[in-house]
Order: structure tokens, then sequence, then C-alpha cells
């Protein structure tokens, strides 16, 4: 039997569309890419990233599934950043995560059109990357962990602690701008609290041993640390030299105390690398930085070592004690 040639012409077209559609079916979809930046080695990132990942699963994110992450690690050195955001950004990939001020820097340098999202810088308007916090504008948004705001804080809880303190040395480097921003906004909170800041400047890891010696030869009654991304990095280092000088430090990351450190008061880090999700998680559905309001954040530790309070002969206020989230014993 002869069928009519448009029977033929749609019998044909129907077995080509049947043999196409699971062909089209099977084709892989594009898998989103995160670049991640680290101003830390693997080790010291590992908390954090550890957060940040445990925020993207939340969020229904699975690496290898769903997602892909590009890691990169300058392990402590900054001149290392800008090729590390390069290579990033020639991999195009979707997101750029960073942690702090350098590594921020890095990336914004390295491309306006990816967006970024900055974990835990600490004055994101005063370093150039955002306009304002409600208006980020640009490619950049993010958290901030507003350490010079805590400077007044800082000096509050080392008197409280150290009762009859008079002479306070602070750590700092006048080079970097949120370290100056921090050292600027302690000068009132210091006069309110009869407290006397001593300066001592610190520019790279090979300074922090003189740091110290020149504070125990200032007759100085405890030590704050500012907001120094080289402190960060070197947190037992740091620790160390304040117990073999028998000198009250406080710091602005629970990390600090963790190691050996005496005080910390500051953003839980980890809940801020956990919110970071939640912006990657928005901008691969569409958003964009410029209309994500950059976050403060919500949730502050004091951790205590009463371990290092013990080996430095200094008892700890129960006033104190009692407002502690965390007490290591």
């Amino acid at each position: 039997m002869n069928l009519p040639r448009s029977v033929l012409l749609l019998a044909l077209n129907a077995l080509l569309l049947s043999v196409s559609l699971p062909v089209e079916a099977q084709q892989p979809q594009k898998i989103p890419r995160i670049g991640t930046l680290w101003p830390y080695s693997p080790a010291t990132a590992a908390p954090w990233e550890q957060a940040f990942h445990q925020g993207l699963r939340d969020l229904g994110w699975i690496e290898g599934k769903n997602i892909q992450i590009e890691r990169r690690y300058s392990d402590g050195q900054d001149a290392r950043l800008p090729d590390l955001a390069a290579e990033l950004v020639h991999l195009n990939v979707n997101v750029i995560v960073t942690s702090i001020t350098p590594d921020t820097l890095a990336a914004k340098n390295a491309t306006s059109e990816i967006p970024i999202v900055m974990a835990s810088v600490a004055d994101p308007v005063g370093s150039g990357f955002i306009d304002s916090l409600p208006r980020p504008g640009g490619n950049i948004t993010g958290l901030t962990n507003i350490a010079p705001e805590l400077a007044g804080k800082w000096l509050e809880l080392l008197k409280e602690t150290v009762p009859k303190l008079t002479r306070v040395a602070m750590l700092w480097d006048p080079t970097g701008l949120v370290s100056a921003v921090g050292w600027k906004e302690s000068q009132i909170p210091a006069r309110a609290l009869g407290l006397q800041l001593y300066s001592v400047e610190v520019h790279t890891v090979n300074d922090f041993d003189g740091a110290f010696a020149q504070a125990v030869k200032a007759h100085v009654g405890a030590v704050a640390i500012g907001p120094l991304a080289l402190v960060s990095r070197n947190l037992k280092r740091v620790a160390d030299l304040a117990i073999s000088s028998r000198l009250p430090t406080l710091y602005g990351l629970k990390e600090f105390v963790h190691v050996g450190g005496l005080l910390a008061y500051g953003p839980d880090r980890s809940d801020l690398f956990r919110r970071a999700a939640t912006y990657v998680d928005k901008l691969l559905k569409g958003r964009k930085p410029a209309d994500l309001p950059v976050e403060r954040p919500v949730k502050f530790d004091l951790v205590i070592n009463l371990k290092t309070a013990k080996q430095i002969g200094l008892i700890i206020p129960q006033t104190v004690l009692f407002r502690a989230d965390q007490v290591i014993k």
C-alpha cells in the first residue's frame, strides 16, 4: 500500500523527534564554579572554610554534585594574592569568595565583573570596596566584622579583667588602613576608662618578639591587639609570646584563645562564613551584588582561657567569667 507523501513526512519527523529527545535530555548542565581566595594556609583556613561549606550544604549546594569549588591559598604571603586572584578570573568562576582586606583587595583589582563575596572585612567602606553597607554598588558585597568599632569594648574588657590597669600597649600597623582606624578609634574610650595607650608598631612577623619586649620594657599592664591580618595568621606565636611576657593579652578572634591566648572578644567568624554562603546562593540564582546590602555581625563571643590566666599569675574576676560564652579550663 502506497501511503501519501504527507503521511510519510509526518511519520519521519515523529521518529526523528523521538530519537533526539533523549539525546537532548542527556546534555549535562553546566555546574557553577565558586572561587575561594584565602590569605591563609589550608590548616589556618580550615575552621572558616568548613563553616562556609556547611552553609552551602544547608542551601542545597553540594560540591561535586551541583557546584565546583576552586581553592587558592596564599599561605600568609600577601604578595601572592594578585596572581591567585588572576587565576580564578582566568577560570571564569561564577563567584569569588574572600576573607579579609588583603585578599578582597586582590580580587577587586583582578575583576570588576565577577561578583565578589567578602566574609569578614573590617572596614569595607573605608577600604574602598563598597559605597555603603545598604547600597554597596559595584561587584562586591558580603559581610563586615566591624573590628575597628570594637576597640572601646576591648579596652573595657581589659580594664575589668585587670582592675588596677592604667597602661595598655596596643599592637597595630600604621601602614594598614584598618589597623590605623582601630588605633584612632581607641583613643576616646581609653581616655574615658582612664587608660594610657602605648603604641607598639608591627609590620612583619619578625616584629612580634620585639613588640612584646618593648611592651614589657614600657611597664604596661596588658596588651590589646588591633585588627591585624598578620596576627590572624600567627595566632599561636603571638599567644606564646604573651604568656612568656606574662602580659594579659586580648585579640578579636576566639581562635586566639584556643591556641593559648588569654582573652578574645569579637564576631563569631565561623558564623560570618556560614552567612557568606547565603550571598553565593543568591548570586548564583541571578541576584546582583550591587543590590545585596552588606551585613554586620549578629553573633559575638567572649572567650577566656583560665589555663593561660594561671600561667601568667592572673585571677579573672567572677564578673567577667559570668559573661563569658566559653571558658577554657
